[in-house]
């Protein structure tokens, strides 16, 4: 990942009362995210607010962006639902605010949420091997050495499997590819993991491949939330698209999100863009991490929990009331208050904090942890960031980006379609603190 998707993962709320998560609260009557609201009327400041507005506008007249929404809700009411510039530069399209994007790894929280509704129903623990659900990874091996060119050659066993807990926190030492620096991840570009046929593929693909270290003993962005997809479809005997469409989209009301559009839907595609180098202006993207950019509007051909979904602003944000409620929405709970909580908890061991994440944008360490597929803020000014305690985020390849926040009961949900980084400085970390700087009364 880049550091500016990266720097693009934000915090993390629920609309129950302040610090809900350490003290969870009783609340009658979840929010409904179905009110529009004055900013003064949550805390917000009109004036100072209108900064975020001006910079975000700024950013598609400068041709950094085609176009861009953003929602930012408190107390489960719609303070502002912006959109900005073209959906499509070659159509001229403005950007409407039922556009679909591409969420890259926005989908990964989303496939965490369906896990923990197994793990309530008691289908699997934190700390039961991988190995007891997906039995082709017992013998992995972990990579020791590699040579100049990146060809690996030492390998050790494993000292033990990894954990359900470690795959869920991308402490279990499995690579992606997204890059191929290191020699795992060379090998998982070399092997297409990403581009498997399906699901099975995908699997007898990974169990080729040598760990980057032996499990738990340090983090690096991984496949894991795509064998959590595949576990998912080994314990329900649906396809993970199946699942979450039953159990998380359909009752949330998430009408446009899934592995693909709706028939009849791929026009509402908002058009993916890449930085041209030599010309300094965004051109439309043509491949992703060495393939050919998928067909959304229609079904792939393995359904990847880390990275395949499409969504719209407004269904992402049914999405984020729902963490921030505690798990529950419009009367319908999808997780129980205490599952949410566990997700929002550092679950990454503390000699494994001190150490780079993986990317150049961020390190985990005592302020900043990672959760159950979720990055954690744990103590926002040491972190030196605005945002509440227990802030819950992570963003997408293309640019998308959320935060909730339980401490102020709010939470916000950017898109806008633009691989490798925005061309200056991170969109997620900008509408951040203009956020923040704009919440005067945070009692309210």
């Amino acid at each position: 990942m880049t550091r500016r998707v990266v720097a693009a993962f934000a915090a993390a709320a629920f609309a129950i009362a302040p610090g809900a998560l350490a003290k969870p609260a009783v609340q009658t009557a979840p929010a409904a995210l179905s009110q529009t609201t004055a900013p003064e009327a949550v805390g917000f400041d009109s004036a100072r607010l209108k900064r975020l507005d001006d910079y975000m506008a700024g950013v598609v007249a400068q041709g950094r962006v085609a176009g861009m929404t953003t929602y930012l809700a408190r107390h489960g009411k719609v303070v502002e639902f912006k959109t900005y510039g073209k959906a499509s530069l070659a159509t001229g399209q403005p950007m409407p605010k039922d556009e679909i994007f591409r969420i890259y790894s926005m989908s990964k929280p989303l496939t965490g949420v369906a896990m923990m509704i197994l793990f309530e129903e008691g289908k699997w623990r934190l700390d039961d091997p991988v190995t007891r659900y997906v039995p082709e990874f017992k013998n992995l091996k972990v990579m020791v050495k590699a040579d100049a060119d990146g060809k690996i050659t030492a390998v050790e066993d494993m000292k033990r499997p990894p954990t359900m807990r470690e795959i869920m926190s991308h402490t279990a030492g499995f690579g992606y590819g997204l890059g191929d620096k290191h020699p795992v991840d060379k090998l998982y570009r070399e092997k297409k993991v990403l581009g498997a046929a399906s699901m099975k593929e995908m699997i007898d693909r990974t169990a080729e491949i040598p760990l980057m270290y032996q499990p738990g003993t340090n983090w690096s962005y991984s496949s894991a939330v795509d064998i959590q997809g595949a576990i998912v479809e080994r314990l329900t005997g649906m396809t993970l698209g199946q699942f979450m469409e039953s159990r998380v989209f359909k009752p949330l009301k998430m009408n446009d999100t899934g592995f693909y559009t709706r028939p009849g839907q791929g026009g509402r595609l908002a058009a993916v863009y890449i930085g041209n180098k030599e010309t300094g202006k965004i051109e439309e993207a043509k491949e992703l991490f060495g393939f050919e950019m998928p067909d959304y509007t229609k079904p792939p051909p393995f359904e990847s929990g880390g990275g395949g979904l499409v969504s719209t602003t407004s269904d992402y944000a049914r999405f984020c009331q729902m963490m921030l409620n505690g798990g529950v929405l419009d009367g319908v709970r999808i997780l129980s208050p205490a599952s949410v909580e566990l997700m929002d908890t550092n679950v990454i061991p503390h000699d494994v904090l001190v150490n780079s994440n993986g990317t150049t944008g961020a390190r985990f360490n005592e302020a900043v942890g990672f959760g159950l597929d979720f990055m954690v803020v744990k103590d926002p000014r040491v972190a030196g960031t605005l945002e509440g305690r227990n802030t819950m985020s992570w963003g997408g390849a293309a640019g998308t980006w959320f935060w909730i926040d339980p401490t102020n009961d709010l939470f916000f949900v950017g898109m806008i379609q633009r691989m490798g980084g925005t061309g200056g400085d991170d969109l997620g970390t900008q509408a951040r603190t203009l956020t923040y700087q704009a919440l005067t009364h945070p009692e309210k």
